[in-house]
């Protein structure tokens, strides 16, 4: 391991090779157990929920985490911008660690959600802290392959994620899912640590100012995800829609309240890095919204059992880890707005087979094909979205910058999973409920497939 900082300068020898290797693994180690406990959580909830008699907190146990990231990822932007990402880092593994502690140790459900809201907060800064270290560390021809070992080790938990948390919730108990990743945490840590030194800036450098607005705004989004997380279950007497009206009003507070926070132009489609941003959120909009209810359908319509019916996530999966390789290595002989126009329509393709086969009742083998289709796309334009947002910045906003692009992560698709619940819920029949799911995806897909080409400047005549 180093014992500096490494120059950017340094010629691009290989993310495993020099003095990349500790860091590498260090920070994809950090994504993992990130990913993984995000997806261990939802397989142990419902006994969690069952233990604590938190029925009625289940839904916030999710929503919650999502909200709180969204403050994590504006803090820690703003404060990377400010003197670097050391202090942020070490910060957001702190809140992390100290929210599965209190998840982990929980003996009720209020404790619990308690535990998951903390733990998103450090979960969010932690992305964009990561973001920037390896705007810091890695010279930008490594860039396509770092992101690419990141989009990798966010899609292996989705492998062994579930399964092992099954089994540790089994063999031991379910504390110990959040308990146990508390030690896997620590040396991932210990492995970046020698190359933090050096970055942050000198204390003699005009410190970017604190941006307390940008902070207050980042609260109302993630209250209005929450309220609109939370609409679905309001009744008021004469007044039958009220829920509707609701959550019209947390979309239209969300969307007020993301503005300041991503670079100007974004909700415009701006060519080049506002459009970037936005493309991330809508096909993380689309994507998600469309992959939650995949199972549900070929569960309900198809009598698949639930292991076969998550296979189909699986393949997805490999398909976003193989594709994101795949593009790694062609570089810059696969263009930038290529990669993720392909992504994007790709996507787009897979969602509407999901629709068909949901409203026509074509045989379940064609959702299941153009799944593994979507995480081909996914794996194309997520890594070249990442390296775009880098490559537009500069030292003084690399951490808005990277915490847009999240936000536009996290918004996307809590804005969309929250959604298409209500979508879900108003239709009277299964089949109804599922061709408006996978409606309102498409339509989300589709715009991340118009914005994709307008990634990158207009061509001066």
């Amino acid at each position: 391991m180093q014992d500096s900082v490494v120059p950017a300068t340094r010629p691009a020898a290989g993310i495993l090779r020099g003095p990349y290797l500790w860091v590498t693994v260090g920070t994809c180690a950090l994504v993992f157990l990130a990913a993984f406990e995000s997806l261990a959580v939802t397989t142990i909830m419902p006994l969690v929920s069952r233990e604590l008699n938190g029925a009625a907190l289940y839904a916030l146990a999710f929503a919650g985490p999502l909200a709180t990231g969204v403050i994590g990822m504006v803090a820690a932007g703003n404060w990377s911008d400010r003197r670097g990402p050391t202090a942020p880092l070490y910060t957001s593994v702190a809140l992390f660690v100290l929210g599965l502690l209190i998840a982990g140790t929980s003996v009720s459900m209020p404790v619990l959600v308690a535990g998951r809201l903390v733990q998103g907060l450090g979960g969010g800064a932690l992305t964009v802290s990561l973001y920037v270290l390896v705007a810091r560390i890695y010279p930008g021809a490594l860039h396509p392959k770092i992101f690419a070992a990141f989009s990798a080790a966010w899609v292996v938990p989705s492998l062994v994620g579930p399964f092992a948390a099954g089994i540790v919730a089994q063999v031991f108990s379910w504390h110990w899912v959040f308990l146990g990743v508390v030690g896997l945490v620590i040396p991932a840590l210990l492995m970046i640590a020698p190359v933090l030194r050096g970055l942050d800036k000198p204390a003699a450098t005009p410190a970017t100012p604190w941006a307390a607005g940008r902070l207050g705004w980042a609260a109302l989004a993630a209250a209005a995800v929450l309220g609109l997380n939370l609409s679905a279950g309001v009744r008021v007497p004469g007044i039958p829609a009220a829920w509707a009206a609701l959550a019209v009003a947390a979309v239209g507070v969300a969307l007020l309240a993301v503005r300041p926070l991503v670079p100007r132009g974004t909700l415009t489609a701006r060519r080049g890095l506002p459009s970037v941003i936005l493309t991330r959120g809508l096909a993380s909009a689309g994507f998600f919204g469309a992959e939650v209810y995949l199972p549900y359908l070929l569960i309900e319509q198809y009598a698949f059992s639930p292991t076969f019916a998550g296979l189909t996530l699986t393949a997805g999966a490999l398909s976003w880890a193989g594709a994101s390789a795949v593009q790694g290595r062609l570089g810059a002989r696969l263009p930038h707005r290529r990669a993720v126009s392909i992504g994007a329509l790709m996507v787009l393709g897979a969602v509407v087979l999901a629709l068909a086969t949901a409203a026509l009742n074509w045989p379940a083998a064609v959702a299941i094909a153009g799944w593994i289709s979507a995480g081909g796309g996914m794996g194309l334009l997520y890594p070249r979205l990442s390296v775009m947002t880098l490559a537009l910045s500069t030292k003084e906003n690399e951490g808005f910058n990277s915490s847009a692009m999240s936000i536009a992560d996290s918004l996307g698709g809590a804005l969309a999973l929250a959604t298409t619940g209500l979508v879900f819920a108003a239709f009277t029949t299964t089949a109804g409920s599922f061709a408006g799911v996978f409606g309102l995806a498409a339509v989300l897909a589709a715009a991340a497939a118009a914005v994709a080409p307008r990634v990158t400047a207009a061509k001066t005549p």
